[in-house]
Formats: C-alpha cells, sequence, structure tokens
C-alpha cells in the first residue's frame, strides 16, 4: 500500500460520521466534530502533497470530493498551478532569506546566533504554514462563514493584547509582537486574514441593504476604525492600509454604491494624510522618499531608499550571481524582510525580479478567477473571501515592490511567502489553502456535484 493511500484512508478514518439510530425508518447523520475535520483534512493534505511529490500523475484528480452534507467522500482535481507557484515563491525566498542573513553574525547585534539561524526559523515557519495549511483545507467554507464573526473578535482581543506592557514584545520601537518562545506572533497577520473573512460574511447579511450607507457602510467603517486605532498604537501604519484596502476592496466588489465606495476611499486618504501631516517622523519619510539623494536625507530617512537603489542598479540584466550581493553587508538595513527584493534584484538582476513580479501578478489574478468563479455558483461569501485574500497579496506586494524600487514611500511591509517573518508566512500560507479549498469546491459543483452542505452562497 503506498504512502497517499495509507494517510488518505486514515484521514477518512479519521472523518467518519458516526451514525446513530433515530426510529426504524430514518437514522439521523451526527455532524463530526472541528478537531475530526482537521485531522481528516490533516491526513488528506499530507497524502495528496505526498502523492505530488512522487510525481503521481493522477495526484491533481484524487482530491476529495464532498457528500450532501458536504463530507469528503472522492477526490476531484485541484489546481495544481496554483500551488507550484505557491511553492515557488516559498523556495525562491528561502533561499534568498538565506543568502541575505547569512552575514548577519557579523553585526555585534547577532552576535549570539549562528550563520543559519534566520534559515533555520523560517524553515520553521514554512513547515508549520504547512501542516496549518492542510488542515485548514479541509474545513468547508460554511465552516469559515459560520466562525468569521467569532475569528474578527479573536483578532481584536490579541491586538489588545499586544499592547499590554508585559506580554507585547518591542523591536524598532513598536509593540507588534506577541513572544511564544519558538515563534513570535504578530496578531496584525491574523487580523488581515479575519477581516478578509468577517467584511465578506458581512456583505452577505447585509446584501439587501447595501445601497444603504447608515445600515451597511457606517458599521463596517466603526470597525476598521477601531481596528486602525489599535493598530496606530503599536505604531504598525502598514498593516492598517493593507487591512483597510481588504475591507474597502470587498465593500466595492461585493456591491457596495459607488458613490459610497468614492466616499470611504476619500475619507481614508484623508486620514492617512492627516497622520502623516501631525507626525514629524512620517512627514520625513515622505520627504525623504521625494528627494532620497538628498544629503540631509541619505544618511537619515532616505538611507534604506539609496542602498536599494544601488542594489538594483549593481544588478543590472542578469545579477552579480547568487550570494554576491554587497548591499546585504550591512549596508542595506532589514535585507533579509523589508528590502528582500533588492537583495534578489542585485543578485539576480531584472531577469529575477521580473520572474518574481510575474509570479505574483499570475498568482493574484488566479485568486480573483476563482473568487469570480464561487460567485458565479452563487457562493457569495467563499467568492469575496477569496478575492479578500486576493486584495491583501496583491496589494501588500505591490507596495513592498514599490517601496523597494522607490516607486512608494518607505514603509515596513514584507513581501508575502518571500521575506522572512515566521507570522506572515504562516498566515498568507494558511490564507492561500482557504483560496485553494474554495477553488475545490467550485470545481465539485461544476463538475454536477451537489452543494449543499458547501456554504458561502447567498442569504
Amino acid at each position: 500500500m503506498n504512502g497517499p493511500t495509507l494517510i488518505g484512508r486514515l484521514g477518512a478514518w479519521f472523518g467518519r460520521r458516526p451514525v446513530a439510530p433515530a426510529n426504524r425508518a430514518t437514522r439521523a447523520v451526527a455532524q463530526p466534530s472541528l478537531l475530526a475535520r482537521l485531522a481528516a483534512g490533516l491526513a488528506g493534505g499530507i497524502g495528496g502533497l505526498l502523492g505530488l511529490l512522487r510525481g503521481d500523475a493522477g495526484g491533481a484528480e484524487r482530491q476529495r470530493g464532498w457528500d450532501a452534507s458536504g463530507q469528503p467522500t472522492r477526490w476531484v482535481g485541484f489546481d495544481v498551478a496554483f500551488v507550484w507557484i505557491v511553492v515557488g515563491l516559498l523556495a525562491l525566498g528561502t533561499v534568498m532569506v538565506y543568502s541575505a542573513s547569512i552575514q548577519l553574525p557579523d553585526n555585534p547585534k547577532f552576535a549570539a546566533y549562528s550563520p543559519t539561524h534566520f534559515l533555520s526559523r523560517h524553515l520553521l515557519s514554512i513547515g508549520l504554514a504547512l501542516v496549518a495549511a492542510a488542515a485548514v483545507s479541509a474545513l468547508p467554507m460554511r465552516v469559515w462563514e459560520r466562525w468569521a464573526p467569532w475569528l474578527f473578535i479573536v483578532a481584536l482581543v490579541l491586538l489588545v493584547i499586544v499592547l499590554l506592557p508585559f506580554v507585547g514584545k518591542v523591536v524598532n520601537n513598536s509593540r507588534r509582537w506577541i513572544p511564544l518562545g519558538f515563534l513570535n506572533f504578530q496578531p496584525s497577520e491574523l487580523a488581515k486574514l479575519a477581516m478578509a473573512m468577517y467584511a465578506a460574511n458581512y456583505m452577505v447579511r447585509k446584501m439587501d441593504v447595501k445601497e444603504s450607507f447608515t445600515r451597511a457602510v457606517l458599521p463596517m467603517a466603526i470597525a476598521l476604525g477601531f481596528v486602525g486605532v489599535l493598530l496606530l498604537a503599536e505604531p504598525d501604519m502598514g498593516a492598517f492600509i493593507v487591512i483597510a484596502l481588504i475591507a474597502i476592496g470587498i465593500l466595492f466588489l461585493g456591491g457596495v454604491n459607488g458613490r459610497m465606495f468614492l466616499i470611504i476611499s476619500a475619507v481614508l486618504v484623508g486620514s492617512f494624510v492627516l497622520m502623516i501631516t501631525f507626525n514629524d517622523v512620517r512627514r520625513e519619510r515622505i520627504l525623504a522618499y521625494l528627494n532620497p539623494w538628498d544629503e540631509k536625507y541619505a544618511q537619515g530617512k532616505g538611507y534604506q531608499l539609496t542602498h536599494a537603489l544601488i542594489a538594483f542598479g549593481r544588478g543590472e540584466w542578469t545579477g552579480q550571481g547568487l550570494g554576491s550581493s554587497v548591499e546585504k553587508l550591512h549596508y542595506l538595513p532589514e535585507a533579509h524582510t523589508d528590502f528582500l527584493l533588492a537583495v534578489i534584484g542585485e543578485e539576480l538582476g531584472l531577469i529575477g525580479v521580473a520572474a518574481v513580479i510575474l509570479a505574483f501578478f499570475w498568482l493574484v489574478r488566479r485568486i480573483f478567477v476563482i473568487g469570480r468563479q464561487a460567485i458565479a455558483l452563487d457562493r457569495l461569501f467563499a467568492g469575496l473571501t477569496a478575492q479578500g485574500i486576493g486584495v491583501w497579496i496583491g496589494g501588500q506586494a505591490f507596495i513592498n515592490m514599490g517601496v523597494n524600487l522607490g516607486v512608494l514611500p518607505t514603509k515596513g511591509l514584507t513581501l508575502p511567502l518571500m521575506s522572512y517573518g515566521g507570522s506572515a508566512i504562516v498566515m498568507c500560507v494558511v490564507a492561500l489553502a482557504v483560496v485553494l479549498r474554495v477553488d475545490m469546491e467550485n470545481r465539485q459543483l461544476m463538475r454536477g456535484g451537489s452543494g449543499a452542505g458547501l456554504g458561502g452562497g447567498r442569504p
């Protein structure tokens, strides 16, 4: 018996539903517990992954199907190209994180670390992310729809907890992390996924009153404002920008009146302008962005940008070669996190940067196609959730690339799936596993399967 078959059978065994006799004529089917679903998904996901790694030609056709109640019954298709693009970005990111961080122990700040410290922690994060993704892909979208408001509340509670002086960890004057020993958890990363699901759930519930500002838009604006207050208290303006993009994007895609959408956008842009105007640090960043080579800023707020641009210039067409970056040798700050793309540009050149940009473009476009398919199948929650995740991945990647290339002001946002950062890696992979689940359910419906129990439809 081969690996995938054995593990797949174990998953099916864990996912079996207990049947209790109601009377002689009928039997009532008890719903499986959440733990049973997670166990079934984890076993099934690992089995599918093993089949894929073994080069099994039928691996893409043995994904699970669903019966009328949404339970796994058989294998159907999933998007293999989607999976391989994600795996490719994770693999390239791992190589470049190692290349950008191997010299950090030479810095007295990291003298206690080994050359492979950041690589090993990055691999641990990817391992946790894959395990979590395998479990998450087991949960039908109706489960996420039911629990979306509670997930949002959990994210809000964690955003409050991280601000407590005896809990939150301060790095570079920002209190954004909760130490967990083997991992520093960043609640703002969970908040991104929570906002995508909550906003999608909210639009499903408010679909009949989406033209009303007070009943449809104002409550979401208040929720977003509360999240913004908590994030700016850390401070983490970058995360707030991404979360605001997710919320506004889902409202727009959900059909909110265009005039109200423009008003919300104008209010948010005005708010960001005021936050920049009345904050000396943010104002200096904007001025440095406009003229980073000025002597006043070149060794200050414009330092990262100037060295990122030098890195891209040195890379030219084909790069200096893997591991041959000079800027990562303590010239370019945060080379393994926020400015990883600059190291890619220096070592792999324009060709490497273009490949990364094209991979993200394909991935985000595919996410939106999956979301549009779900909406066409009358699965509004699933479709809006997928598209919200697309806004998240695409928006954050665009901002990070823009910052690295000098198109946007410097902002502390990582490159999704690639930059070093445990919470970001885990939550990005989990979010993409949710999108993959949406795609799998879409395929089941398009093949004529029953939609009962899949959830995500209109009320």
